[in-house]
């Protein structure tokens, strides 16, 4: 075997790996919205739903998520070396870490605070008094906030990057970054379109994950291989 081709069997095996990363991730943020448990009519959330399995899966699965899709990034960076797209997909994988370094401390007080929470002894008042607590303190919202909208950067970012690279269709990422952009406001809509967001988000990762699949490297690109 060739120098050449050990390089592409390389390469190859890192699109596999960067497909699969994109893939989990846009499972991991469907399974999110799907599997979280809604209080009934729209109402906010309280100790019935806190307190369910369902709860711990869900906001899990975002965690996951988050980890998966900066993964996927720093795959894709690897991927566009040597192209048009290669700084901005060094920005996409700067950005998402430091968002999802932000982001994951309050989804882990989600997760864990919240569903003790539901389990305990607590008055209905009062858990809404100390749920409350929990997601809207000054710092932890701004810290969650600042995190989500540099994933978003991130995913913003990555989708010039694949544009930029021409290894994958112009507006491959554009879905995927959309869906990113729309985090903090899908938190104020009802279960549907709640759910309707984390399909999108699926959607777009999907859409890279085959694009990423299908190109082809730098190298096979410039000779017409």
């Amino acid at each position: 075997m060739t120098v050449s081709d050990r390089i592409e069997s390389r390469t190859g095996v890192a699109r596999i790996c960067a497909a699969a990363l994109f893939a989990l991730a846009g499972v991991l943020f469907v399974v999110y919205p799907l599997v979280r448990p809604y209080a009934a009519g729209g109402a906010p959330d309280g100790r019935a739903e806190f307190a369910s399995p369902s709860w711990l899966v869900a906001h899990l699965a975002a965690v996951g998520g988050f980890i998966a899709f900066g993964l996927a990034l720093v795959a894709l960076s690897g991927l566009l070396k040597g192209t048009g797209g290669e700084r901005a997909a060094v920005v996409a994988v700067a950005a998402s870490w430091i968002g999802t370094g932000l982001t994951l401390p309050y989804y882990g007080a989600e997760t864990f605070a919240l569903h003790a929470l539901g389990g305990s002894d607590l008055d209905e008042n009062a858990v809404t008094t100390l749920t409350e607590s929990v997601r809207m303190g000054a710092a932890q919202a701004t810290l969650f906030a600042t995190g989500l909208l540099l994933v978003a950067v991130g995913a913003a970012a990555a989708a010039v990057a694949i544009a930029r690279s021409r290894l994958l269709a112009g507006w491959a990422g554009i879905p995927m970054a959309v869906g990113f952009a729309l985090f903090i406001p899908q938190f104020y809509v009802d279960a549907p379109l709640r759910i309707g967001h984390g399909v999108l988000i699926g959607f777009g990762c999907a859409v890279v994950a085959l694009g990423v699949l299908r190109s082809q490297s730098p190298r096979s690109t410039m000779t017409g291989a």
